[in-house]
Order: C-alpha cells, then structure tokens, then sequence
C-alpha cells in the first residue's frame, strides 16, 4: 500500500504504506488513513515529528513489505532519510497555514 500526503503549500508526497502510518503516529495521530490535519494542527504535529527525529535519528525506518534489497544487506534507510519529504511538506503546510491531508 502507498499512502499520499497533500497540502495547496507543496508537491505531493507518496510513501509505503507502514512508512507513512508509522511517520503519522510520531506525529501524534493516530495513523488511520485517510486522514486529515486542520492548518490549526500542524505546527504541533511537525513539532512531534522533529522531536522524535532528533531523539533518534539513524533508527532504521524501512518498509516491512517492500520488494527484497538485491545485495543490499546491511543497508537500511534511517528515521532521518524517511521522515524528511514529510518534515519539508509540513513546514511548508505550516508556513502557508495549510491543510494537509493523506490517503491509500
């Protein structure tokens, strides 16, 4: 499953599915899709989602479901790599005081 964010402040975002809830959930939200944040919201949800970044930036964040890494043992994409796109869009969100919404 992929899930797409949107906001009228920035380029769509789309991500695997288990990404993207777990993104939502250190976000402060419950993770459920579709979903929704008021332009209200999103400074405090960008807030939750920078604070569990620096707390633990290289935690491994891949995809339980994704296609096999050919030879790519050992490799892995950080919280840090993952949570980016989504810092960026929410801080454009919160910039144009925009909503954001996601769906799969």
């Amino acid at each position: 499953m992929l899930i797409t964010f949107e906001t009228k402040a920035y380029a769509n975002i789309t991500m695997f599915g288990d990404v993207a809830i777990e993104l939502l959930k250190l976000m402060g939200h419950s993770g459920t899709t579709p979903g929704a944040l008021m332009a209200d919201d999103v400074p405090a949800a960008l807030a939750h989602l920078k604070a569990a970044v620096e707390a633990q930036p290289d935690e491994h964040l891949d995809p339980t479901n994704g296609p096999e890494n050919d030879g790519a043992e050992g490799r892995h994409v950080s919280l840090a790599q993952r949570a980016l796109p989504l810092i960026e869009l929410l801080t454009a969100a919160a910039a144009k005081h925009e909503n954001v919404m996601w769906d799969g």
